[in-house]
């Protein structure tokens, strides 16, 4: 549909401007903070003997501490806990508790991933572990499902009850598997003309009113270990990257009592995870499938995962809790642009990129030129009043038709469709003057309003009228039909929401498929005056470019 593909056009742009942004934003803040707080100390993970930044391996952490120190409950500098190159055993478990039982009394079926020998800091060792499971009956009554993960060098318990269980040697965590998100409202359309539904069944009951959550779940997980962390500055640590620090469980200290260690940052990657791909859960869901991932990560892709994917969950938190975000929309946009990503084909994606910051750059001159015409023009030669009216009327009704169809559209692109609407007007007002006069006698409305002519017109102004009204008269004979046309189609064979949302969508569509045509009467204008210096020979050329990128 014409109307959809302009609406998406905007949205994409919108989306490209925020996403080149926040890039941007994140590389340029990554650079500052390796420029202004990097040491050597930071820069590698453990191998053996001492941990990077002074810190003795945890095997070597002496027994009290220096004379006179005071002991940290915080550590203030993290090194890793165990080397690289240690063989980890990972086990997952899923349940609708928070809190576990000893392993072996848990069902066999809830332990869904049992792999031994990944090497921490191995590059090349990639699982991929496919499974199934039983959904728990308290999650599909909108409970939580919790993975919980077990980790382990090799040959050490994974269960925190058993009796050799060391604490030094494994360590454990929870994550939630599915997610709470606001149902997307489904728009309900009807034929306007006859009846739609013949088989009589009765309607369904209205939908509430208000935000809905729902419990929804993704089948593919990817938990990646990050080998290269090195030593962290624990208290300035993102809590985007903090949430994933497991501190060593004794809260053993240096001798300095200030520095402590940690595990091996287990990253449970939920960034490419698209709702579409998600599966609703209620009561008819009763088993699931699980594809799970293991693989190593770089710290840096580490960092720019989690900060970007917290971000947006944080987004979509504020929307559905009815909290405006600094865009104005729900925060689908970050899944539109994670789409983008995924299911596009580098190419296209890399042509996309560019013809969209043409797009803006044609834009933003056609803007600039059009203004810098009108501020100089001081006479009505050459122009069409009518052709200006006309694209107050088409921009009013794109924006009628964005407000009225796209739930969570960006307030800038609603701004910008305002600017340009305050923008035509303002031409008509250099042009015109606009006056609201009482009507005659016999009238249905007491007043109208009238456009008046600045000064006496010149003989070139009086022809420019009068073609300017010839030219909208042939164009009325083509126009009118032609949205006759499309408005029986769109009545009799397409769907609406409402006779509001017929009209306007019906209007739009006609704006967006023969909107060209007034360009006819400014075309027609200058030909009849054998000139086309009156006419924005550059806010032409940058609009007719960025028409055809």
């Amino acid at each position: 549909m014409p109307e959809r593909t302009n609406n998406e056009q905007s949205s994409s742009s919108a989306l490209w401007r925020s996403a080149i942004q926040g890039v941007f934003i994140f590389f340029a803040a990554q650079m500052a903070v390796k420029m202004l707080f990097s040491d050597d100390s930071q820069s590698g993970a453990s191998t053996s003997g001492s941990a990077p930044g002074g810190i003795p391996a945890f095997d070597d952490r002496p027994d009290v501490f220096d004379a006179g120190v005071t002991f940290s409950d915080v550590p203030q500098k993290i090194a890793p806990i165990w080397p690289v190159d240690t063989p980890l055993d990972i086990s997952v478990y899923v349940s609708p508790s928070f809190a576990m039982p000893p392993l072996a009394t848990v069902p066999s079926g809830m332990h869904v991933v049992k792999e031994k020998g990944f090497k921490l800091g191995d590059w090349k060792d990639e699982r991929h572990i496919d499974t199934s499971f039983v959904v728990p009956e308290a999650v599909q009554q909108n409970g939580t499902l919790w993975a919980h993960y077990y980790i382990a060098v090799s040959g050490y318990p994974l269960d925190p009850t058993a009796k050799r269980y060391d604490s030094a040697k494994a360590y454990h965590f929870t994550r939630p598997l599915n997610q709470f998100l606001v149902k997307k409202k489904v728009k309900k359309t009807k034929k306007l003309l006859g009846n739609a539904d013949n088989s009589g069944k009765a309607r369904p009951d209205p939908e509430p009113q208000g935000k809905t959550i729902a419990s929804y779940y993704h089948p593919n997980v990817t938990l990646s270990i990050i080998p290269d962390s090195g030593t962290l500055d624990f208290p300035t640590l993102h809590p985007s990257l903090r949430q994933w620090v497991e501190l060593e469980r004794t809260g053993a200290r240096d001798a300095s009592g200030q520095n402590g260690w940690y595990y091996p940052i287990a990253f449970v990657n939920t960034f490419w995870q698209l709702r579409d791909h998600m599966t609703e859960l209620n009561s008819t869901v009763k088993t699931l499938p699980l594809h799970i991932d293991l693989n190593t990560l770089g710290n840096w892709k580490f960092s720019m995962y989690a900060s970007i994917d917290e971000s947006m969950k944080q987004s979509a938190r504020q929307g559905s809790s009815g909290q405006g975000i600094p865009t104005g929309t729900d925060g689908s946009e970050f899944e539109e642009f994670k789409r983008v990503l995924v299911e596009t084909n580098i190419y296209l994606l890399t042509t996309t990129g560019i013809v969209t910051v043409l797009h803006m750059v044609f834009e933003t001159l056609a803007f600039k030129s059009d203004i810098s015409h009108w501020r100089k023009k001081k006479d009505n030669v050459g122009i069409s009043v009518r052709t200006i009216l006309a694209n107050v009327i088409m921009q009013t009704i794109i924006l009628l038709y964005l407000i009225d169809n796209s739930d969570g559209t960006s307030w800038m692109i609603l701004f910008g469709q305002g600017l340009g609407i305050v923008l035509e007007a303002w031409k008509v007002m250099k042009t015109v003057n606009v006056r609201v006069r009482p009507t005659g006698p016999g009238s249905l409305f007491p007043y109208h309003v009238t456009f008046e002519d600045k000064h006496k017109l010149s003989e070139t102004e009086q022809k420019t009228k009068e073609y300017d009204q010839i030219a909208f008269w042939y164009l009325y004979r083509v126009a009118v039909p032609l949205l006759a046309a499309y408005a029986i189609y769109s009545m009799m064979y397409e769907s609406h929401k409402s006779w509001y949302s017929f009209v306007i969508t019906t209007l739009v569509g006609s704006v967006y498929a023969y909107g060209f045509l007034m360009m006819v009467p400014s075309l027609y204008i200058n030909y009849r005056l054998k000139s086309v210096a009156h006419m924005p020979a550059k806010a032409m050329t940058y609009k007719f470019l960025n028409t055809f990128i």
